[in-house]
């Protein structure tokens, strides 16, 4: 499968100290308001693909019994939002402390830290199972990423205050959702995965029974309604990034995260042959 299997909610036990700890970071970031600018977003996208990484080691059996629901779906968005809060917690406090040039620099090298060890955990595990399969994971990325450029070029020429309002966290959403696309096509098309999101699948249907179909396959559609959405949201948040730029960005970072993160799920479950 390539695609999430559906929620696992944890016992009482396990997710009311984790939904206490959650409303208590989330409160202490209320209070302190850190500043939330490009280079803020840019920071999180670490632990978007973090998040993701631990639920495929979660579907891979990688962690203890006592944990391991702790990293099922959706209670792994909220450990991983955690920690990562924790990290804005402290960056902010040793920034303001004189201790760090930057809150975004330390919070994104703690992310990158975790991602990057948790990312070569799974594929050591995948390889010790014989399962290692990098041709698709680097192709959907490269494909991805030259989808992005064209349609950020695109945005940049003919909706040039928008590209130029929403910079670096416009980029991030349209990349998060392309890379979605990409992989969601590639699964479905090439690799034989189901989707069990209905919406999507109603895409995936209709573009199935376009005549296209027999030729380039189905997920080219939702390739081309993931993008336009991303657009379509990036035009309608424009005023918003401009007037109130600390909100609109945080709202935009998690658009950014609904896409970047199934869509890195999917990449590393295609490289573990899963």
């Amino acid at each position: 499968m390539v695609f999430p299997e559906g929620f696992v909610i944890p016992p009482w036990y396990m997710v009311v100290p984790l939904a206490v700890v959650l409303v208590g970071v989330i409160s202490l970031l209320w209070v302190v308001a850190p500043p939330v600018r490009d280079e803020t977003v840019l920071s999180f996208v670490p632990w978007i693909l973090l998040g993701s990484t631990l639920h495929v080691l979660y579907k891979l059996e990688e962690f203890p019994s006592t944990l391991e629901l702790l990293f099922s779906a959706p209670t792994v968005y909220a450990t991983t939002a955690v920690v990562a809060g924790l990290s804005w917690l402290g960056g902010t406090f040793l920034y303001a402390a004189g201790l760090q040039r930057s809150i975004e620099r330390f919070v994104g090298a703690v992310g990158t830290g975790f991602a990057a060890m948790f990312t070569m955990v799974t594929l050591v595990a995948a390889w010790n199972l014989g399962n290692f399969q990098p041709f698709w994971p680097v192709i959907t990325v490269v494909v991805a990423g030259i989808v992005t450029a064209v349609v950020w070029l695109a945005l940049g020429l003919w909706f040039t205050e928008v590209a130029a309002v929403t910079s670096v966290t416009g980029a991030i959403v349209v990349f998060g959702h392309a890379l979605d696309g990409v992989s969601t096509a590639v699964g479905y098309d090439i690799l034989g995965a189901t989707e069990e999101v209905p919406a999507s699948q109603l895409i995936l249907d209709a573009g199935g029974a376009l005549p296209t179909a027999e030729y380039i396959g189905a997920g080219w559609l939702f390739v081309l309604v993931k993008i336009g959405l991303a657009a379509l949201i990036l035009g309608l948040f424009e005023e918003w990034v401009r007037d109130s730029p600390r909100q609109a960005r945080l709202v935009l970072t998690l658009i950014a995260a609904v896409g970047l993160g199934p869509g890195f799920h999917n990449v590393l479950l295609f490289a573990t042959g899963m």
